[in-house]
């Protein structure tokens, strides 16, 4: 049995396009089966259940004798310890290539510059995504509109676009209200701890001698997590010694004003903000005009 999953920290495009995946490995006669990295974000659980799905089995570790897929990142932070002693047999893909993860023979790659893996699997299918059940065509839209912000993040290509609005009608949806209800289940993060937020959506990259954590909260409602931003910032103390990086960087982005807010708990943040993103920082928050993709507009404008 295939094993077929995403990053830790699972968002939609992770969740869904594991599922999708492993669903079209099956049918293909590669009996696969989906799993999560932890429990998925509240977008990522709004959408199993909106078109059926219950949340994959937490994988918790892999090692030889595992036949593996891996969607929606090549890194080997974001996986499991064993990995590269499992048999990855398959990588679908749409971030940089980090390096790191090793191969027992030649698999195939794909990665491409498209704003969802879920847009890469549906290029993959060919003919075959005409047939696909309801509910796989509905995860593929919802990947493409959580991971586009509904077509406002730069990472939105015309492919993305054009297979959107064809499942949306396929599907008799009207793309914003369906976005919009996706988006109102993201921004309630109410349940969460403080610990919980930093982590929620969260990939590690590293800056010259430093390492982050670097996270990123969507949300429609901003205000809402900005008023915990003093316990947010005590907690990235502990958040950081515990997962063994420098520092928590926490963007948390405006889906309808298109901003980021940056927290700036001290001048190490101060500094990389203003290296990164040229802004001169005066408190404990930044504004970061037109900044909503942690993929192409804050990782690789990150420096010292």
């Amino acid at each position: 049995m295939i094993k077929v999953f995403g990053h830790k920290a699972p968002d939609t495009d992770a969740t869904g396009s594991a599922i999708i995946w492993a669903w079209y490995q099956t049918e293909k006669g590669n009996a696969a089966t989906p799993y999560v990295l932890g429990e998925p974000n509240t977008e990522a659980a709004f959408v199993l259940n909106k078109w059926g799905y219950e949340r994959p089995a937490i994988l918790e570790n892999v090692g030889a004798g595992d036949d593996v897929i891996i969607v929606d990142t090549n890194n080997p932070a974001e996986l499991p310890e064993g990995v590269n002693d499992a048999s990855i047999i398959e990588i679908i893909d749409h971030h940089l290539l980090v390096g790191g993860l090793k191969t027992n023979q030649p698999i195939n790659i794909t990665v491409k510059p498209v704003a969802s893996t879920a847009t890469i699997m549906a290029g993959m299918m060919g003919d075959d995504l005409a047939s696909a059940p309801t509910g796989i065509k509905g995860l593929i839209l919802s990947c493409i509109l959580s991971d586009t912000l509904e077509f406002r993040s730069p990472t939105t290509t015309d492919v993305d676009v054009a297979l959107a609005k064809s499942l949306a009608s396929d599907l008799d949806l009207d793309i914003t209200t369906y976005a919009g209800e996706m988006f109102a289940a993201k921004s309630d993060v109410s349940h969460f701890s403080d610990a919980e937020l930093l982590r929620l959506d969260s990939k590690q990259y590293d800056v010259a001698d430093k390492s982050f954590r670097v996270s990123v909260l969507e949300t429609t409602s901003p205000a809402t997590v900005l008023s915990r931003k003093d316990s947010l910032i005590e907690t990235m103390v502990p958040v950081a010694s515990e997962d063994g990086v420098d520092q928590v960087l926490l963007f948390v982005v405006d889906i309808l004003k298109q901003e980021a807010t940056l927290l700036v708990p001290n001048d190490l943040v101060k500094n990389l903000a203003t290296a990164s993103f040229g802004v001169d920082v005066s408190g404990d928050t930044v504004v970061l005009s037109g900044v909503v993709s942690r993929k192409k507009q804050i990782i690789p404008n990150l420096k010292m």
